[in-house]
């Protein structure tokens, strides 16, 4: 289901915005009608589902800021829609946006915006009394949002007490504790040091698996959205310039700008197997013979085979050395033949991950999954080919898609 959803999504400030808008959508750039205004979001379209993490992520001026300012109903739409759920921010009354903001979303601040002259525990609590919860039960819910973040023990402690990053701990339990369904957080790790600033992106990480939150991230830090998103948008002079995960980002940049973005990022730590794997070659099965084992291993032109079971799980290698000895030695089944342990990643595996495996054979790496099937495999000249951003050359024809009959070599 769609939580949250814009469409066709502009926002200027100046004197006409509404004529700034007509000419950006009859082709005008957005230097052309500074005249008019400044258009700081320009046909932003995206949805984004219940449970998801979507991170817009954009340098400064590209109207991210103002994109979520506009989510949470501080600033309304110059023209098109924003829905959360089944509400318009872009017509909504300021009381039934008052009472939104109160029960179904919630914000992180990039500074904390903690009430100095409050304990931590009131600060956490401070949503639940705007919705005139009881003390005790408000209490009660804001003490167990500080235990999921680690806070627990200095709930009458004041914020000036506290460190950088346990005060936007204590902004993340507020947010938590109000219990609301969707969660935006506008750059909410960027003022912490590196370290904290990756302790507080595990720690979300694993209240998400948790909760279940909808998350929309603002973030100016590609690996911060690397690790973060489900899915990313990337913004640039007001418009969206491409929604993906972090592998279509990395493997197929929409143009030389995005491609540029991400030329830095270490594919190895984002990238998995899933995404570079290609189907093994020469494959048999237990229940096969010799005959088709070396009548495989020719077609691919390859030394080694993949020996399987009927429903695809991974037995070994058999080299063909040894499928020849079987053979006039009059074995008829490759069942009992001793094959060669080879080491398999599963196919959510890092790329980083798979060079230790890779390093113990010249053998392509065989990729499993959940049930130990072999789904893949991944060539060594495929793990270094991946590790290298893609060129992108936007007047050119796409090319054609890779040759997926990689063989064991020889």
């Amino acid at each position: 289901m769609t939580a949250l959803r814009a469409e066709g999504v502009y926002k200027v400030f100046g004197r006409r915005p509404a004529e700034a808008v007509r000419r950006l959508q009859a082709g005008q750039t957005r230097d052309e009608v500074k005249d008019h205004g400044t258009a700081a979001v320009i046909d932003a379209s995206f949805e984004v589902a219940d449970g998801e993490t979507f991170v817009v992520m954009g340098l400064s001026g590209s109207g991210k800021s103002t994109l979520i300012r506009m989510l949470n109903g501080l600033w309304r739409p110059t023209a098109g829609r924003i829905l959360l759920g089944d509400a318009d921010l872009s017509t909504i009354t300021p009381r039934d946006l008052r009472a939104l903001r109160q029960r179904r979303v919630s914000m992180v601040f990039q500074h904390f915006a903690l009430l100095p002259h409050r304990t931590i525990i009131d600060n956490a609590a401070y949503p639940l009394a705007l919705q005139d919860v009881d003390r005790t039960e408000r209490r009660r819910r804001a003490g167990e949002a500080l235990e999921m973040v680690g806070l627990a023990g200095w709930e009458d402690h004041l914020p000036s007490e506290l460190s950088g990053g346990m005060r936007q701990r204590v902004g993340l339990a507020r947010a938590l504790a109000a219990g609301t369904d969707v969660l935006l957080m506008d750059e909410a790790f960027s003022a912490l040091d590196p370290l904290i600033r990756r302790e507080m992106q595990e720690q979300l990480l694993e209240l998400q698996q948790t909760l279940g939150k909808t998350i929309v991230f603002i973030t100016h830090d590609l690996n911060e959205a690397m690790h973060l998103g489900d899915r990313i948008a990337v913004m640039r002079d007001g418009r969206i310039v491409q929604i993906g995960t972090s592998e279509q980002i990395l493997s197929d940049p929409a143009n030389d700008y995005v491609a540029q973005f991400v030329a830095d990022v270490d594919r190895t730590r984002v990238l998995t197997a899933r995404s570079v794997m290609v189907r093994p070659a020469a494959v048999v099965t237990t229940g096969a013979g010799p005959r088709v084992a070396l009548h495989e291993m020719r077609a691919a032109q390859a030394t080694a085979a993949y020996l399987v079971d009927r429903d695809r799980t991974l037995r070994g290698v058999l080299r063909d050395q040894d499928v020849v000895a079987a053979q006039r030695a009059g074995t008829e089944s490759l069942v009992d033949l001793t094959c060669d342990e080879v080491t398999p990643v599963h196919v959510d595996a890092l790329l980083a991950d798979v060079f230790a495996p890779s390093a113990e054979t010249p053998l392509p790496v065989p990729v499993i999954d959940d049930r130990g099937r072999l789904v893949g495999v991944i060539p060594r000249v495929t793990l270094l080919e991946a590790m290298s951003p893609p060129v992108v050359e936007p007047s050119s024809p796409d090319p054609a898609p890779a040759d997926e009959s990689a063989a064991v070599p020889a």
